[in-house]
């Protein structure tokens, strides 16, 4: 979505991504870098900086999200460490992690979103915002259905005050297939990253071919069920038990972890 009034897409020459997992682009394995992962934020970033090309302007991106973390540290050390680039475009999400935690009250959560959203629009740059996926199919996720859709409330809410772009994937039917997930059934697969950056670069305003990322996948036939059954086992042994693990400890799965791209790369 497009700010109301917003009639000629921008090309823009400083664009700095902020979050967690989402953004930083699990499960989608870099061809270029094996080591690491790309995500929809990077192919966002091909996507603009191609545009920027053809307008005579370099892009140069960075992408400053980290798997596990919370909202605070996402509008903290990495909105400042983002601002401190002087960007005319951040994309912010975050907020999926706290809503797994039962404590956490969605309405807070919303106020320190829309703060931040707030300091980065004080400065001139537009802001890319995303939606969860509605998670009425994720096993154990669904739990959190009626939080997930007060916080994406919240967030088209902000967006309509703030004049910022949205990607909507809460109505993004397509993502609701299996296989636009990897293995792991938290987070996107390459295709599902792929829709992603084309969907985030229909929201900028800027003309994609719907059909490439809007379609749903041809569905599959039936699988029998002790396949799926099979499927699950795997799934509760190599996944949600060592998610539990973590839980229990008080400990995230990106503690170790550094923001993959924190300085301004030019583009493509």
């Amino acid at each position: 979505m497009m700010p109301a009034g917003v009639a000629t897409p921008r090309v823009w020459a400083r664009y700095v991504a902020i979050g967690d997992s989402f953004t930083e682009g699990l499960c989608d394995v870099d061809p270029k870098h094996p080591d690491q992962y790309a995500g929809w934020a990077d192919r966002l970033a091909g996507h603009l900086g191609a545009i920027a090309q053809a307008n005579d302007v370099t892009l140069r991106y960075a992408n400053l999200a980290v798997r596990g973390r919370l909202l605070d540290d996402v509008v903290g050390r990495q909105l400042e460490a983002a601002l401190g680039f002087e960007p005319d475009l951040v994309s912010i999400v975050g907020g999926g992690n706290d809503i797994l935690r039962n404590h956490t009250d969605v309405d807070v959560l919303a106020e320190r979103l829309e703060r931040a959203v707030a300091a980065i629009r004080a400065t001139g740059a537009d802001v890319l915002m995303a939606t969860p996926v509605d998670p009425k199919g994720a096993p154990i996720i669904r739990r959190t259905r009626s939080r997930v859709a007060a916080y994406t409330a919240d967030i088209w809410g902000i967006a309509n005050r703030h004049r910022c772009h949205v990607i909507d994937q809460w109505s993004l039917r397509a993502l609701r297939d299996w296989r636009m997930w990897a293995e792991d059934r938290i987070h996107l697969s390459s295709e599902g990253h792929r829709r992603v950056a084309l969907a985030a670069l229909d929201a900028l305003g800027h003309p994609t071919d719907a059909s490439q990322w809007r379609t749903p996948l041809d569905p599959l036939p039936p699988a029998p069920r002790y396949h799926q059954l099979a499927a699950d086992t795997r799934w509760v042994g190599t996944h949600l038990a060592p998610w539990l693990a973590r839980r229990i400890r008080g400990r995230s799965g990106g503690e170790q972890f550094r923001a993959k791209h924190d300085a301004l790369i030019a583009q493509p």
